[in-house]
């Protein structure tokens, strides 16, 4: 099969033709119908801290149609149409049995989706409904993942809620602000390039000025915000958000940043801010973001500005490292 596989830290990706995945037993293997190019795929290609290297095959927000079921299969197969749950773990602990594999013991994130074919356990593949594609399929992961920040935040009906930085994330986690009932969402970036799809996702304002965006904020909002939800990762952004936020107010950290990061404590504790940060999902909120677009939501389709071929990857890869006006690019591995 044909992959878009790592050469090496700070090396661009090339598309190569490499061994079919062989499945366990557990396993199926899915002919990969539609990948997303995360954030954190682009990191790995430049942090250690990531654990990749060359060989590796990226990509972990993917849907497909199941093509093989090994021993021990036994909901799925071949036809089915699954979106991929990409945190593999044990499956028999307390933490897995709970709906949170993130903190089984033996997590991996599982990668793969930069392929025409990739493996995964029966267990992590969510069955698609009539009516859902796999483009649907390839999106719930990051959905899921801003639902779990809100879950975390505490929200409640008529809170006013910043988010910092329009990505995909972070529109995200503005269209789960309004779902669930926020008065105010406004989102804050440092370029006007997504503020439709902000609007298009639940954002009541979409405000920029990076000379002074705290008081840009509290003007936008009326005050001092209940939630900020920090979406970007950048170092200097909770220190940012401590100061937009109100007394006893709560920060979400969702932005995923590997950088020395620093603020002072003293803002923080004289208003009692509580920092939260929020990583991953659990099972139950993976399942929550299917039935939301089975229900009829559009907005997080929203989230999706191309579809490219598995030969564009590589190029449309490193242009992705830097600002573009793309916000979730998809991957048809099939063309």
């Amino acid at each position: 099969m044909k992959a878009a596989v790592m050469q090496g830290l700070h090396k661009p990706l090339a598309v190569e033709a490499v061994d079919d995945p062989a499945p366990e037993a557990g396993q199926v293997v899915l002919k990969v119908g539609r990948c997303g190019i995360c954030g954190s795929d682009l990191h790995m290609t430049e942090d250690e801290a990531f654990g990749v290297s060359a060989g590796d095959i990226l990509g972990h927000e993917f849907a497909g149609e199941v093509v093989e079921a090994a021993s021990g299969v036994s909901a799925l197969k071949p036809g089915d149409l699954v979106s991929v749950i990409p945190i593999r773990g044990c499956g028999q602990c307390e933490s897995c049995k709970a709906g949170e594999p993130a903190w089984c013991s033996q997590m991996m994130l599982q990668g793969g989706g930069y392929a025409e074919f990739a493996a995964t356990m029966e267990h992590q593949c969510v069955k698609l409904p009539d009516g859902l594609s796999l483009s649907d399929g390839a999106i719930i992961e990051p959905v899921a993942v801003a639902l779990h920040g809100v879950n975390l935040s505490g929200l409640q009906r008529g809170d006013k809620v910043l988010v910092l930085g329009a990505g995909p994330i972070g529109l995200a986690t503005a269209f789960w602000a309004r779902h669930f009932g926020a008065g105010e969402v406004v989102v804050q970036d440092i370029a006007d390039w997504q503020e439709s799809r902000a609007m298009e996702m639940g954002a009541s304002r979409f405000i920029v000025d990076k000379h002074d965006p705290v008081g840009a904020a509290e003007r936008a909002l009326g005050g001092k915000a209940d939630i900020v939800f920090e979406c970007v990762g950048v170092p200097g952004l909770i220190a940012q958000a401590v100061d937009q936020v109100r007394v006893k107010g709560t920060v979400l950290v969702l932005g995923l940043c590997t950088k020395p990061d620093s603020f002072v404590p003293f803002t923080a504790l004289s208003k009692e801010v509580r920092i939260q940060t929020s990583a991953f999902f659990t099972v139950q909120e993976y399942q929550a973001s299917l039935d939301v677009l089975e229900k009829g939501a559009a907005e997080p389709r929203t989230l999706v500005t191309d579809t490219i071929a598995l030969g564009d990857v590589p190029m449309r890869f490193e242009a992705l490292k830097q600002r573009t006006h793309d916000c979730k690019v998809l991957i048809k591995p099939g063309e």
